[in-house]
């Protein structure tokens, strides 16, 4: 999975002379398969869907793996950004070397140039209602033929001709392989969840920050406390070394938000680390139909990525309930009774709104997080006159996991300018492990002395947020 995110991040292809003559010999045994067999083979020699009791004569096979790529291109915008669509060329590419395809070493070959050469087609992010990913992959790889258009808006047919490439045309079986499993919501798993994984970090730092700048008590966070779950006394102890050496303020108990997140933040890692094992889990099976096993065609389900979409609305709800958390610690920050700070963390409460306004951007971006929490996953409706009557929508759920992560990295930031600006009301110096980020965040987002414009720093923050290498553990040593 790591080869495929550093395809999707610009890396080139290079395939191995063994391996593609080994696709080769594979691709021989399959072409005799299909002309020595009598049975019907889905998608080859019959029609598909409701249609495949419908058997095709000789010259109907001949422009069928064409057809199949044109007829089913009814998809639209929003279209995929150019990182996923290469994340899925690359997951396509190791379906076609794998031998259970059947795929020619040639359509692996186009495939690797294509990536190599930057050739990104506009592929639909969402309105797919089929059983598996046939629009969307439909209009990736009707592009090979000349057809369609790009993500820049060209056409794929000047987009070849630019490169001196002519269009390829699909052998037997081929077709049916470009557009059968769920690459795209492989794709989703497989870059969503590192990100989300950086955002548990970053969530982290916020939740100590925030702890820090209250001065709230520490003992919550040990990580005995954790019993049996390795993950959250994980968590707590990273907490709790951000925090040490910090100067807790003489309070009984901290409001409830700022005692819950550790909880919160475990469950998001352990839901994206399943996330990350179901998308290696579905690079690993067969997921083209038909399958070419054993010396005989076989039909598959690996275009139903149930798993995928479950484990992705899974963690867009588990990403809510940090976002909840997030929002209520900082409108703690915000309120004198629980920070012992000027209210709304100006230091001229009345003629200056502070902070305020920044926390209400949070809870727009919080609201926006919620409906997000709705699964996307379930809904299915009959559609091919009954053949095809269960659906999952994991490309829909791959789509809210990305805004879900969007609109929690925005609430992170807000609760990063609050704790910076507590801290700095506070004018102490804080716990040693955390000063870094206290200038870190102020060098984005100076202090707040008067009211000014705060969207383009917010900004800023999330972007030096997305691209920060990581989040301090614990306090320098040397």
């Amino acid at each position: 999975m790591a080869a495929i995110r550093r395809i999707a991040d610009g890396e080139q292809v290079q395939l191995d002379e063994q391996l593609l003559k080994a696709v080769a010999a594979q691709r021989e045994v399959v072409l005799a398969a299909l002309t020595e067999g009598a049975h019907p083979v889905y998608g080859v020699n019959t029609g598909m869907g409701r249609l495949a009791g419908t058997a095709l004569t000789s010259e109907q096979q001949s422009e069928h793996q064409s057809r199949l790529l044109v007829g089913r291109a009814v998809g639209g915008p929003p279209w995929l950004p150019a990182h996923d669509v290469r994340a899925l060329f690359a997951i396509r590419l190791r379906d076609l070397l794998e031998p259970e395809t059947g795929a020619s070493a040639d359509a692996a070959c186009f495939l690797a140039d294509r990536l190599n050469d930057g050739f990104v087609p506009a592929v639909p992010a969402t309105g797919s209602g089929s059983a598996g990913e046939i629009i969307p992959l439909s209009h990736a790889f009707q592009t090979f033929l000349g057809l369609g258009t790009m993500l820049d808006g060209t056409s794929a047919a000047e987009a070849l001709a630019s490169r001196g490439i002519e269009p390829y045309r699909p052998g037997p079986k081929e077709g049916t392989t470009f557009i059968q499993g769920a690459p795209i919501a492989t794709t989703h798993a497989i870059l969503r969840a590192p990100t989300g994984e950086n955002l548990v970090e970053l969530q982290i730092l916020a939740t100590a920050l925030t702890i820090d700048a209250l001065g709230a008590p520490r003992g919550i966070y040990r990580p005995d406390l954790a019993g049996l779950d390795p993950i959250l006394a994980d968590v707590l102890a990273r907490i709790r070394t951000l925090t040490d050496g910090g100067a807790p303020r003489p309070l009984v108990q901290a409001p409830v938000s700022v005692r819950v997140g550790p909880q919160a933040l475990a469950y998001t890692r352990r839901i994206l680390a399943a996330l990350n094992e179901s998308a290696r889990r579905t690079l690993a099976a067969p997921t083209d139909s038909p399958s070419f096993l054993d010396g005989e065609f076989t039909s598959t389900a690996g275009f139903h990525a149930a798993e995928l979409g479950l484990r992705m609305d899974a963690a867009s709800a588990a990403l809510a309930h940090v976002g909840e958390i997030s929002v209520q610690r900082m409108h703690r920050l915000l309120d004198e009774r629980f920070s012992g700070l000027p209210a709304q963390l100006t230091p001229d409460p009345g003629p200056q709104a502070g902070l305020a306004p920044l926390h209400k951007r949070a809870v727009g971006e919080l609201h926006a997080l919620r409906r997000l929490a709705s699964p996307a996953s379930l809904g299915s409706i009959d559609t091919s006159a009954g053949q095809e009557d269960v659906q999952v929508f994991a490309l829909e759920a791959g789509e809210q996991l990305r805004a879900a992560l969007e609109h929690l990295l925005v609430i992170t930031a807000c609760e990063l300018i609050a704790a910076h600006q507590a801290h700095v009301l506070r004018g102490e110096p804080g716990a040693p492990a955390l000063r870094d980020s206290y200038r870190w965040i102020g060098e984005v987002v100076p202090p707040v002395a008067e009211d000014r414009s705060l969207g383009p720093e917010l900004t800023a923050l999330v972007a030096a947020a997305r691209s920060r290498p990581s989040v301090p553990s614990a306090p320098p040593t040397g």
